[in-house]
This record gives structure tokens, sequence and C-alpha cells, in this order.
């Protein structure tokens, strides 16, 4: 069995604009994307913060709090495995052991993901990473059924359009070439 890196946490927060300048001019963290979750023009906006040069985000924040009834501040936590394989076998085991309830397969272009609830109800993601970066937030239900292959193509052919497509490894040497400049 492979084993899960913690990877980022998404917030639900009630002040957006001082949860970001907390999060970045006291913690450090710089702002690494945002946008609406959906074509909704209603949708709320997910910001993601990050620290990391290999990490697209370490914690993000929607601001759905103020005025609606969320039972708690955390939408997610999410876990990264090695491979598409690892996550393969990570939703099979879920659905063998059913407690998970149903396993949303979504696409981010730059991340394939199951979506699923602990037995307390808790949000989790298991992760693994594309090829790729893209302009986030996206998100497209996957096929768990198509063979690697037909994964790959497929996530290109979808996102490929996508604003900063491009390849995963130049993506984080820019973040990694950003953070050095920042530090000195």
């Amino acid at each position: 069995m492979s084993q899960l890196r913690w990877s980022h946490a998404v917030l639900h927060v009630r002040d957006l604009r001082e949860m970001i300048d907390f999060y970045t001019n006291v913690l450090g963290f710089e702002l690494s994307d945002r946008g609406p979750l959906g074509p909704d023009p209603k949708a709320p906006e997910i910001v993601f913060l990050s620290q990391s040069p290999d990490d697209h985000h370490q914690i993000a924040f929607v601001p759905t709090r103020a005025g609606e009834d969320v039972p708690g501040a955390l939408n997610h936590m999410a876990f990264r495995t090695g491979s598409i394989r690892d996550l393969r076998e990570f939703g099979e085991r879920l659905r063998k052991d059913g407690r998970a309830g149903p396993l949303l397969p979504l696409c981010h272009g730059n991340a394939w993901s199951f979506y699923f609830k602990d037995p307390e109800g808790n949000g989790l993601e298991v992760f693994c990473d594309t090829p790729w970066h893209v302009a986030q937030p996206q998100g497209k239900v996957w096929d768990p059924a198509q063979s690697d292959d037909e994964l790959l193509e497929w996530t290109r052919r979808e996102f490929g359009g996508e604003r900063e497509f491009g390849p995963i490894d130049a993506f984080y040497a820019g973040r990694a070439e950003h953070l050095r400049r920042r530090e000195s």
C-alpha cells in the first residue's frame, strides 16, 4: 500500500479579505490562484495560498460561512499519493470498505482526485498530480475505468486550452525561482 502525503486544507471563511491579509502578511503565504467555483455567477470564489515551490496551494479559502448554514470551517483535507495507480488502489479500497460513501472522481487539470467523506462526515481528497499545470479552479468528472493512456489524452484534450496550461515541472520550477527571488 502506498503512503499518503499531507497536501492541503480548504476552509470555509467568513471574511475573505481579512483571512488573505493575515495568511499573507503575518504568516508569509502568497496568493497562488483564485477564481469562481463553477460557471454560476453566484458561485463563491476560491482563493489558493502557498509558501511551497512544490505545491500549487497549501491552504485555500471559500467565503461561504457569512450568512450561510455551514457547520464548520473545514471543507476538506487533502492527501497526495504518488501515481494514478496508487490513486486507483485507494479508490478501490474505499469502494470495498463502503464507509466513505460515494466517491467523486474529479480532475482539476493538474490533479486527478477522489473526493469522499470519512465516517464522521469530514471531507477528504486523495489525489495524484497530472503532468500539467493549469490555472485554478478547474474541475471535471473523470472516468476511473479509463486506461492511463486514455486518461492522459482525455486530460490533455479537456484542459489543454485553459489558461496557464503547461508542464507541471516548469510551473514548479517557476514557483521555486519566484520564492528564491522573494527571499533575497
